[in-house]
């Protein structure tokens, strides 16, 4: 699986700077407003990123997979800004900030592809505020799309089922749509992943999210 922004870092490499942790589902990872100390790179299974407004809604904001990273905005020691879930059992390794400059020099890319990182997922935390206010057409092709800017990658690692449980949408809200988007050849179903086949099709829909 490709590495966020085409990155040549061996994340399996550096686990050993890390400590290994196992969450199971619907465990919270960390909270919104709780001080960061570190960030964490995810080995095995799914993580839904959200945040809470002043009127306390919760937004979905991002679906995160293996081999991504969470919690790195945080890494100054400031409080985060969103809550992580599990929505499956899953391994993470944390890394603590004061581990991050032995990193950097046991692999030097890793400084400039979380420079990279911070900047995409603030973009991503703009763009995204108001997600859940959009059809949940719009909000599929969204996440969608946001999985495969980070990896470069076309195949997406998630079933339907992982979709429902992330989203909050309905199975028959979301078999319709991907019935729908299968049946343009926008997507292709292969066992437990989705090929992304049209993706100029899916950013029409996304680009309504700054409408």
């Amino acid at each position: 699986m490709a590495i966020l922004f085409d990155s040549d870092v061996n994340w399996e490499t550096c686990l050993q700077f890390g400590t290994r942790q196992f969450f199971r589902e619907k465990a919270c990872i960390y909270e919104q407003g709780t001080t960061g100390d570190g960030f964490y790179y995810i080995q095995k299974g799914l993580i839904k990123v959200k945040t809470t407004t002043s009127i306390g809604k919760d937004r979905l904001l991002n679906i995160a997979i293996p081999g991504q990273l969470l919690g790195i905005q945080a890494m100054d020691r400031q409080p985060h800004f969103t809550t992580a879930t599990a929505v499956n059992d899953s391994i993470l390794y944390f890394f603590y900030c004061e581990h991050f400059q032995k990193l950097i020099q046991f692999q030097p890319s890793i400084l400039n592809m979380f420079i990279k990182t911070v900047i995409h997922k603030m973009h991503n935390l703009a763009d995204k505020i108001y997600l859940d206010t959009l059809s949940p057409e719009q909000q599929l092709s969204t996440i969608l799309l946001n999985i495969c800017f980070d990896f470069k990658n076309h195949e997406i690692p998630l079933t339907q089922q992982d979709l429902t449980k992330c989203t909050g949408l309905t199975r028959i809200t979301i078999y319709k749509i991907l019935k729908q988007w299968k049946q343009k050849q926008i997507i292709k179903i292969q066992g437990r992943k989705f090929l992304i086949k049209k993706p100029d099709e899916l950013k029409k829909l996304s680009a309504k999210v700054m409408l």
